[in-house]
């Protein structure tokens, strides 16, 4: 199976690697398109790979034309993900796409239209629903043992939140917030688990933390506060014992992004979900999961414990379901959507993260935000 990738980045380079883990497909890097050939060149050989063996293209049209591909896997930063995504399913060529799917309104609908015209399937990114974890809490959902989910309470703690103020995320206009960054994922389990339909949202988010009036531009290792600042690389790294990610002063002028917010999402049903993310928690603070509520009892499930817990309403019984998450990236959930976009590509399998997920998740993160910064419930419905 000929593989090319547009974006050579971090995060594909380790969606490419669970493809290589599969034993079902003999998976070859065959293209890559990128604006910084020479280096993926290095980082290859470093890595083991003959650079030789793969053709490299700053252009990803001539890359599709000259190359004969089963699938693209697409991790440019978030604003190009449309726009080459759209390239590719013009193409008819099965796709692995990077979330947020689309950062702006009008990429969401070119997207949507892409995606209707095309004969190709997309698989996209979205390992949680695809974890252990969520595919238990989802069987235990529809085997009826706590009713009908009624209410969900929804947290995200990000003990790594430091990237999206240290690093190039800082960057407002590629990230467009945080919901598209992170609460994507959020929002896309949450609508796999409910199997319901979200039509409105309204939202709020808070900067409180990550802003100052440091010069824009400032690194870390320039700023006097460099041996004491929390934030600090070094302190970081030699008290907190954790890895540094980025190293831009995150209290400086052009720090971008709010540091906490929360969604409420109305569904269909009736019923509503209620959200909250939040990225100045550290170390142990760290959480990621939900409550669901039915008349029969309450399940509560985190990704960080491995934990599921269905405490029942009516008798006193609490049933705990414990998992090994320290295997595999994304709790797991990597590893199958790599399996499955092997399957697609082959023909033999559908999309289990298809396009319709992602582009519903990025219209509640781009509604959100609208939410937000007007203060106004949002309709979703352009779906």
């Amino acid at each position: 199976m000929k593989v090319g990738i547009i974006g050579f980045g971090g995060r594909i380079r380790g969606m490419f690697k669970a493809l290589e883990r599969q034993e079902i497909g003999d998976i070859t890097l065959s293209a890559i398109t990128d604006i910084r050939n020479d280096e993926i060149k290095e980082l290859l050989t470093k890595e083991g790979k003959d650079p030789e063996k793969v053709s490299f293209y700053e252009d990803p049209d001539k890359m599709m034309d000259n190359e004969e591909l089963d699938g693209i896997m697409i991790g440019t930063r978030c604003s190009l993900h449309t726009k080459m995504a759209v390239k590719v399913l013009e193409k008819n060529i099965p796709l692995f796409l990077e979330k947020p799917v689309a950062t702006h309104m009008d990429d969401f609908f070119k997207l949507k239209e892409a995606g209707e015209k095309t004969k190709a399937q997309a698989v996209i990114s979205f390992p949680l629903r695809t974890s252990i974890i969520a595919t238990t809490v989802k069987e235990i959902i529809d085997s009826g043992k706590i009713g009908t989910v009624e209410h969900v309470q929804a947290i995200n703690n990000v003990p790594y939140g430091r990237v999206y103020f240290h690093h190039w995320y800082r960057d407002e206009n590629e990230t467009q917030g945080l919901f598209l960054q992170k609460a994507t994922h959020d929002f896309d389990y949450i609508n796999y688990l409910l199997g319901s339909k979200p039509v409105e949202i309204c939202a709020m988010t808070s900067k409180q933390l990550f802003k100052g009036d440091k010069p824009a531009g400032l690194y870390c290792k320039d700023c006097d506060e460099y041996y004491t600042c929390d934030e600090s690389p070094y302190v970081i790294k030699k008290y907190y014992k954790d890895n540094p990610i980025g190293e831009m002063c995150c209290y400086a002028k052009d720090t971008g992004n709010e540091d906490s917010g929360s969604a409420l999402v109305r569904y269909n049903t009736g019923m509503h979900v209620s959200y909250s993310q939040n990225f100045f928690a550290r170390q142990k603070a760290g959480a990621r999961g939900a409550r669901l509520f039915g008349f029969k009892g309450t399940l509560e499930f985190d990704w960080y414990t491995g934990e599921i817990k269905v405490f029942m309403h009516h008798t006193p019984r609490v049933d705990t379901y414990k998992f090994d998450m320290s295997g595999g990236s994304h709790f797991g959930g990597d590893d199958v959507l790599a399996e499955n976009f092997i399957k697609v590509m082959q023909g033999i399998e559908n999309s289990i993260a298809p396009l319709e997920a992602g582009l519903l998740s990025a219209l509640m993160c781009i509604k959100g935000r609208q939410s937000a910064i007007t203060g106004e419930f949002k309709k979703i419905d352009e779906m």
